[in-house]
């Protein structure tokens, strides 16, 4: 052990090569222990909604209304607080509209200068100088660092920063100044930001979304079960392909996949038109109201059927080949009478709402037809060679996993599978069972492994792991008993719509089962939470996000437009700042445009979940424990550099 010490404090020594370098080291690390904790920013389930995404991770969920409130008080109007707010969202497109109408802008460059700068002091102060000045803009660092500073040496300060500010109008940059700060402004209101999971399927511009994340300062992303179906699409999991397909194609959004991806689907829409072009299918009409012209809509629900029969034999042969996963009763084409056009389930006979099967062979009905094996091959080639669509996969890999503990708080997109006693579920993967923490970390690995295992077989379950994690009734992702896509293209009858939930669900109130499942996470009772989306909120009929006394709280609250009129909302977000945590409730959000012109925020209406009796300092977080770690650990050093152990690197 003191071998391995010695080593250790040698490597140190090379980073902070003197007793000068490793106390100035000790001094700065032990300044930052004592400012507030940084805002920490929730969201869950944006499902590719990007405008209303954006807008929310502009304002920070009202994070940064907050700030200008903070600054000004009673001391400016609402009007202008939120032109205010308007302009730090959008600097570029909100200038553009002013110099249209107003007539002195000199006046008011000058004006809005000292009120960024004055909002920016604000949100730079809970951080260290050098903290602040890496995210300065490169242009305009040294002049920013200049005017959010205090200088106690300067008598005249009012006249110091007038010259700076009038220099900036005097030769043409407060323009460009002004997004400086605005965007400044954004980045410093909110420290890091955490994604609960599913930004795909169901809206426009996931795509779009990933790009952002992409470039953002700080982030971590919990998976949820449409992020890692399309991890299994990008890893040529064929059953996850044809779920893709079919989902952008029943939301009418496969523009997501031929502009935003690449993928030809050209060969699909062929066979679709050749196969269907008689048939109405009218068991698959879009859902939502995509802006298609009627030619379009007939060639889009002709695709959605085709791709919809491609999936169920795909599934049947995944299916087949693991009967681990103990789906056999969802394998249901060889129990269609194509006859009769009875379909059996469960031992009950059903008439089915579609009877035309033209590429389903009644003696082989999950194999593919030599145009659907084509079309296959050709998607699977498609998804697999997307440089977009792989970068945005890594990203998820690198930034994300199954779930995250982060400041005493448990992240996970879904739930913990239980028993119908409350008691951890157990689940087998490949032959050994797994529940709690060791199920989910079970999962995450054998994600990994569908992208990197160098071993061919390991690699392949890890992509049918991912396509099990969609939609297995052991998947924590999931949590139901059965997804019944079959029953709800071709029967009438709801009962068999129905997917029974995980007992997870009944038993967020459950203080005790809540505790269990904490302690599984390594987390105590007190003082910590579990922040979970997946299963939106339906607001309007009174259910509470706020659950188990505060301990759950449940963000998915309708993010996506398809389900706001089952909500009554537009989503849920969360802001944990040294204060406590705050729930934000949103209205629809209308559109960027609307946002600009009308200076229409997302309203929210906040509830305060909790509020700390004495303000969280970074000393109170992962950080400050790691912190402290390295100031023993340079403490350590010091000690080594006195008693002559390790000698100075002069």
């Amino acid at each position: 052990m003191k071998e391995l010490e010695a080593r250790y404090l040698e490597r140190l020594s090379q980073l902070y090569p003197t007793i000068a370098k490793a106390s100035t080291e000790i001094i700065n690390l032990q300044a930052i222990l004592n400012l507030p904790k940084g805002t920490e920013h929730f969201l869950t389930d944006i499902h590719g909604e990007h405008e209303a995404f954006s807008h929310v991770l502009k304002n920070g969920s009202g994070s940064v209304r907050r700030k200008i409130d903070d600054v000004f008080g009673n001391t400016m109007s609402s009007r202008d607080k939120q032109s205010l707010a308007t302009l730090i969202y959008y600097p570029k497109e909100k200038m553009e509209r002013i110099k249209k109408e107003e007539e002195n802008m000199e006046d008011w460059y000058k004006i809005t200068l000292y009120r960024l700068i004055e909002v920016c002091k604000r949100t730079a102060s809970k951080y260290t100088r050098s903290k602040v000045r890496k995210a300065l803009p490169p242009d305009f660092a040294y002049v920013i660092e200049e005017l959010i500073t205090e200088k106690s040496e300067i008598t005249d300060k009012e006249s110091y920063y007038n010259s700076i500010v009038n220099t900036i109008i005097r030769i043409g940059r407060a323009e460009k100044f002004i997004i400086a700060l605005s965007e400044l402004i954004q980045r410093l209101t909110v420290d890091h930001l955490h994604i609960v999971g599913d930004i795909y399927d169901r809206g426009p511009g996931p795509h779009i979304i990933m790009d952002q994340l992409i470039q953002y300062h700080s982030v971590d992303i919990q998976w949820g079960n449409h992020d890692v179906l399309w991890m299994g699409a990008a890893a040529g999991q064929r059953g996850c392909i044809a779920n893709v397909i079919r989902i952008c194609a029943r939301y009418g959004n496969l523009d997501i996949l031929e502009d935003g991806y690449g993928i030809n689907l050209l060969p699909l829409a062929n066979f679709a038109m050749n196969t269907y072009g008689d048939d109405p299918c009218t068991c698959f009409k879009l859902r939502g109201e995509p802006d298609y012209s009627p030619d379009e809509m007939k060639l889009d629900v002709k695709m959605h059927k085709a791709i919809s029969v491609i999936q169920f034999k795909v599934e049947g042969q995944i299916i087949k080949k693991n009967p681990g996963f103990q789906m056999n009763d969802r394998n249901l084409l060889h129990k269609i009478n194509f006859e009769t056009g009875m379909v059996e389930i469960d031992g009950k006979e059903y008439p089915m709402l579609d009877r035309n099967f033209p590429t389903v062979d009644p003696r082989k009905p999950y194999a593919l037809s030599a145009e659907e094996e084509d079309i296959m091959e050709r998607l699977e080639k498609a998804f697999l060679h997307c440089e977009r669509l792989q970068r945005h996969m890594r990203f998820l890999l690198n930034k994300g996993g199954l779930y995250k503990v982060y400041n005493n708080n448990l992240l996970y997109h879904g739930c913990v599978p239980l028993t119908a006693e409350g008691e951890l579920m157990p689940v087998r993967i490949y032959g050994r069972s797994y529940k709690g923490r060791g199920l989910y970390e079970e999962l995450e690995s054998y994600v990994r492994k569908g992208f990197y295992a160098l071993d061919e077989k390991e690699k392949e379950r890890g992509r049918d792991m991912m396509w099990y994690i969609w939609l297995g009734e052991g998947s924590p992702l999931f949590g139901k008993d059965k997804m019944a896509t079959f029953e709800r293209y071709f029967l009438e009858d709801k009962e068999t719509h129905k997917e029974k939930k995980n007992p997870y669900y009944s038993m967020l109130e459950n203080e005790t089962v809540v505790n269990r499942i904490l302690a599984e996470f390594g987390l105590p009772p007190e003082g910590t939470h579990i922040i979970n989306g997946h299963v939106p909120v339906k607001s309007k009929n009174g259910e509470n996000p706020i659950k188990c006394g505060g301990k759950v709280m449940v963000i998915d609250g309708g993010f996506s437009k398809a389900y706001q009129k089952e909500t009554g909302i537009a989503g849920y977000t969360l802001i944990y700042n040294s204060y406590g945590l705050i729930l934000a409730a949103h209205e629809p959000f209308e559109s960027t445009e609307a946002a600009i012109e009308k200076e229409s925020d997302i309203h929210s209406d906040s509830i305060v979940v909790k509020r700390v009796v004495q303000r969280k300092m970074v000393g109170d977080t992962d950080i400050g424990r790691e912190l402290k770690e390295q100031i023993r650990d340079l403490e350590t050093l010091l000690e080594a550099y006195r008693s002559g152990r390790i000698a100075e690197r002069l």
